[in-house]
């Protein structure tokens, strides 16, 4: 898939359960190769939005299709998404053969495997740590784990949540210096973050969310010079948003 020429589109895409919507039908388009943070306050739907791009979860209404940005039309091909959760699960494993595992699933042929495990080892900074078992890495050496094992099946976007909520502001910023190599690279992200400063370093587009809704989709530059929205106003102030609280 030509990256640069393709967005996920949400076509009045929403998910319900029990008849309660977690995210409201939004339209939509997000270009694949760009830095997207998806901003809200806990609760907001985000975790959920990432899971209805990705697939893991169905719409409960409209459609989320590949559309060629050129044409308009709808692009032959699914998208190949890499998805990094907040928490990492660890397969009880050395470091290279959790890669090994995730490539194995994505039936990647089998001669290319130890190569590609080796590049991205490289790439996210593991390369000495490929026999240790993954399960004994810090919590940051795991999430960079974790993204090496989404790199490693040559993803047409990374899908991150929270992918440092819980952790120190050094391994913080190695995964940001790594998003932000891959970005240069040529790969593009969309990231779930409450974390504002984050915002601030890695958005170059910004999707803000607040109780299953998104109120502004906007250039980051622009939503924090000056959101449209008074919930954004309110939420980059530092205000408590209400759960109640809707426009």
């Amino acid at each position: 898939m030509a990256k640069q020429r393709v967005s996920l589109v949400l076509d009045g895409a929403g998910y319900a359960v029990d008849g309660r919507w977690i995210v409201l039908p939004t339209k939509l388009a997000l270009p694949m190769n760009r830095a997207t943070v998806i901003l809200g306050p806990n609760g907001a739907g985000k975790s959920t939005f990432l899971q209805l791009l990705h697939g893991m979860l169905s719409p409960s209404q409209g459609a989320i299709v590949c559309v060629d940005n050129s044409s308009g039309a709808p692009h032959p091909s699914e998208a190949n998404f890499g998805f990094v959760l907040q928490r990492p699960v660890m397969l009880a494993r050395s470091v290279a053969d959790n890669v090994l595992h995730a490539l194995a699933i994505r039936r990647v042929p089998v001669g290319k495997r130890h190569s590609r495990v080796h590049m991205v080892l490289q790439q996210v900074g593991l390369s000495t740590l490929a026999d240790r078992p993954a399960r004994s890495l810090s919590g940051g050496e795991q999430q960079r784990l974790a993204i090496a094992r989404a790199l490693a099946a040559a993803p047409d976007c990374l899908l991150l949540d929270e992918p440092t909520a819980n952790l120190d502001p050094g391994a913080t910023a190695a995964i940001e210096r790594l998003l932000r190599r891959c970005f240069e690279q040529g790969l593009g992200f969309v990231m779930a973050t409450h974390d504002l400063g984050q915002a601030r370093r890695l958005a170059e587009h910004v999707v803000f969310m607040h109780r299953g809704a998104v109120h502004e989709s906007t250039p980051a530059r622009q939503f924090f010079e000056g959101p449209a929205t008074t919930l954004a106003q309110k939420f980059l102030a530092g205000d408590l948003l209400d759960q109640f609280e809707q426009e």
